[in-house]
């Protein structure tokens, strides 16, 4: 099951990231997502855990709590939307100019 964490330190590393799961059973991946251009945390991370019934768990007794004075958000992971190339931005204009 792939997890979604958010709310994180901008100093929670992908190994601190790996251990708060790692109590509650198999890790697969941890990820702390970077920012491309500064290399620092976006303060928002996945985890993959094989075994659903102890993702279940973690998602159920970490959601809510605080990790370095901050209240984190742990949720399963949705899959990604495709981002169009406009941005989802609409016109205005009708295509008829009278």
């Amino acid at each position: 099951m792939n997890i979604y964490v958010s709310n994180l330190s901008f100093n929670v590393q992908d190994e601190d990231l790996r251990a708060f799961f790692a109590e509650y059973g198999e890790v697969s991946s941890a990820k702390i997502i970077l920012d491309k251009e500064t290399r620092r945390s976006r303060g928002f991370g996945f985890v993959e855990m094989p075994n659903d019934e102890e993702a279940k768990k973690a998602i159920e007794e970490l959601n809510g709590g605080t990790v370095e004075g901050r209240a984190i958000s742990v949720t399963e992971a949705r899959p990604r939307e495709e981002r169009s190339n406009n941005n989802n931005r609409r016109s205005s204009y009708s295509g008829s100019r009278w």
